[in-house]
């Protein structure tokens, strides 16, 4: 009996874990819409690049800042690649690259940093208008959690959920609800 009663009570210690161990990581997820401006309309995008810091290399582990500067392109390549559905996207090549001309909308990422010891991504989203060259909506400073397994996927997690943010903003609705 006693062996019975320690096995219910670790799988219910298992099952629910202390708030503040489940809290450690959790950022809420900003699924609805922030910002007043309508961006439904605007179906040629350029992403501008999400600097990740080169000079950071060994910071993270890598062997050379050739290395990582190839991860971030990655990283950058990957997240813009589906960002909106039903858009035209366009990329930024490089951390220099800002000619959105040609397209009905700028997003520009600015703060960015890493937080390694929560998993996070924290970076700012601005919403530009590339004719007046005029920010027409902000994403202020946040945190996005990267759920997956080793440096470079837990940041492209929260690239994608930064992602999800934006395509929040620009439709107007969540990935997969329909209205």
């Amino acid at each position: 009996m006693k062996r019975l009663t320690t096995a219910a009570l670790l799988l219910l210690c298992i099952s629910f874990p202390l708030p503040s161990l489940a809290a450690r990581h959790k950022v809420p997820r900003f699924l609805s819409k922030e910002s007043t401006v309508d961006m439904s309309h605007m179906n040629r995008i350029f992403v501008g690049w999400v600097d990740l810091g080169a000079d950071d290399w060994a910071l993270w582990g890598y062997q050379s800042k050739t290395e990582w500067a190839d991860i971030i392109g990655s990283l950058n390549s990957s997240f813009s690649r589906n960002l909106v559905s039903g858009r035209t996207i366009t990329s930024a090549k490089d951390r220099g690259d800002e000619n959105a001309a040609g397209n009905d909308l700028y997003i520009k990422f600015s703060d960015v940093r890493v937080d390694y010891n929560n998993y996070h991504l924290i970076l700012s989203i601005h919403f530009i208008d590339p004719t007046t060259n005029a920010e027409i909506a902000t994403i202020p400073v946040r945190p996005y959690y990267g759920n997956d397994w080793g440096f470079k996927n837990y940041l492209k997690a929260a690239l994608d959920e930064a992602g999800t943010k934006i395509q929040v903003e620009v439709t107007g609705e969540a990935p997969g609800k329909k209205n």
